[in-house]
């Protein structure tokens, strides 16, 4: 993660600064965190870890005092809102190197987040070839962000884009024979979806698919 003295936090409240207690609380959600993907990751089947994942979440938003669901509204959280599993929604992606480059992704409050785009992940969905661009964030210390948009985005979900990979918190699937494992079923909301006094990273122009992906998180009152 950034360093705090001199970038925004990416995924925090908007404020950088925060008490002992409040950085504790913080350290134990991104370790529920880490723990739930541990766990889905030793799932052998697919749908299965979905399902894992799912409850997981429901949990640390309803009960978790650091969940993005505001704490006047969590008695009222029933559980978040997917779509149907699709296993045609699971993937292996190649991954190459690019030139490292400085980026700036936009931010849900009108800022933007410092990132390094230092690799590409291709692959197949839905009959069709894709290429998104791959993020390091904080630099050594850091790790993969992978962002994306598509064309539910505004429909059926958040109109900011969805996120796939985060291991600066442990969100991942892991490899399989060389290839990144991307399964959209596990894509997700930022928090600031629910919060706005949060600030998230976009999906960058260059990670928008041009097709619906209706799989993962969605809106909850979509049709």
């Amino acid at each position: 993660m950034v360093d705090a003295t001199s970038e925004r936090l990416t995924e925090e409240p908007a404020a950088v600064h925060m008490s002992a207690s409040e950085a504790l609380l913080l350290l134990d959600w991104k370790r529920c965190v880490i723990d739930l993907y541990h766990a889905v990751r030793a799932v052998a089947e697919p749908k299965d870890a979905w399902s894992r994942w799912r409850k997981g979440r429901d949990h640390l938003f309803a009960s978790h005092p650091r969940s993005p669901i505001p704490s006047g509204r969590r008695a009222q959280f029933e559980g978040l809102a997917y779509f149907d599993y699709d296993p045609a929604a699971r993937v292996l992606a190649e991954v190459r190197d690019i030139d490292v480059g400085r980026s700036e992704m936009g931010t849900s409050d009108g800022g933007f987040y410092p990132a390094s785009r230092f690799a590409v992940a291709s692959f197949e969905l839905y009959s069709s070839l894709f290429q998104v661009e791959l993020y390091w964030l904080g630099g050594f210390r850091g790790g993969l962000f992978l962002p994306f948009g598509d064309a539910t985005n505004r429909q059926s979900t958040y109109g900011g884009g969805r996120y796939l990979l985060d291991t600066l918190k442990g969100e991942d699937l892991g490899t399989k024979d060389g290839s990144l494992i991307l399964d959209f079923n596990f894509a997700y909301h930022p928090p600031c979806y629910y919060n706005q006094d949060w600030s998230c990273p976009l999906a960058p122009p260059g990670n928008h698919l041009p097709i619906p992906i209706r799989a993962g998180e969605r809106i909850v009152t979509a049709g």
